[in-house]
């Protein structure tokens, strides 16, 4: 089928390939670096969690980079010199710059395509919290939606979207500077386990300190159940890094009270990943706006 515009994201979406096929995503990819050796994931069914996540508890340090203008440019370029206009599903400006480059890009682009359409959504999220709205960006073009009546919808229901998680250490976080408010968390125990979630501006807070992983897990369902809107006619997120039996807890208690349309669970790709640690287990779903303040 032809589009009258390409829907592009980045692969910190967590999306399979086989759904980035099934609704025509175009992806972006993130790259990270093991032992000064480059790498691209564009493709978490191939993924080899087990490994990465076993290597990274086991010291491996993973570094990324973020998109720079130069490739935004050419992967923009592509999709106008078709006759195609851009909407691009990012992820947060609160933890990444690459946003900030796809703007760059974009103002670059416009001189040379006045008259192509190229909107930037900065989702404030990250996994499926950008993922679910790429998924439903495609569904609303596939109903006959024009682009910018899918951008105007986004702008405003990007703060509808609860992402809360736990982890299972604090030091990647740290280590990586996307947690706001490492001061709050200062000296913790081992066995205070911290919840977090996305905020108004896209970054990464710690909000409630609970004891034990079983009780942290416990809470994700409860903030879900306080705040989930619509929760029968929605497909909800669950991201986790190497944690299978925690998410499949954690389903178990999201099917009590307010049982979703359905349940998306991916593993985090690398780069993401990489930044949570391993033991991350992440939910995103619709809900009350206040969740974010």
């Amino acid at each position: 089928m032809e589009y009258s515009f390409s829907i592009v994201t980045d692969t910190s979406s967590n999306l399979p390939k086989a759904v980035l096929d099934k609704y025509n995503i175009d992806v972006i990819p993130f790259t990270f670096f093991i032992d000064c050796d480059e790498r691209t994931c564009t493709d978490i069914d191939s993924f080899d969690m087990k490994t990465f996540y076993d290597n990274m508890r086991n010291g491996t340090r993973v570094s990324t980079s973020q998109i720079n203008p130069n490739t935004y440019e050419h992967f923009f370029r592509e999709r106008l010199e078709k006759g195609q206009d851009i909407l691009f599903i990012s992820m947060s400006s609160g933890i990444s710059g690459s946003y900030n480059c796809s703007e760059i890009a974009a103002n670059t682009l416009k001189a040379h395509f006045p008259d192509r359409k190229i909107r930037l959504i900065d989702t404030l999220g990250a996994s499926l919290g950008e993922g679910l709205f790429a998924i439903e960006a495609a569904k609303m073009r596939d109903a006959g939606a024009d682009i910018d009546e899918i951008y105007n919808k986004f702008k405003d229901s990007r703060y509808e979207m609860c992402q809360v998680f736990t982890v299972g250490d604090l030091t990647y976080l740290k280590n990586t500077g996307r947690l706001s408010n490492i001061a709050a968390l200062v000296g913790m125990v081992l066995h205070i386990k911290p919840v977090l979630k996305g905020n108004n501006f896209g970054k990464i807070v710690s909000f409630a300190k609970l004891r034990g992983r079983k009780k942290a897990i416990e809470a994700l369902a409860e903030y879900y159940d306080k705040y989930v809107r619509d929760s029968g006619s929605q497909t909800i997120g669950i991201a986790h890094a190497d944690c299978e039996n925690d998410a499949q807890y954690l389903i178990s208690l999201l099917k009590k009270n307010n049982p979703p349309l359905d349940i998306m669970t991916v593993c985090y790709e690398p780069v993401t990943g990489s930044h949570v640690g391993p033991g991350t287990l992440a939910l995103f779903f619709m809900g009350n706006r206040k969740f974010r303040d």
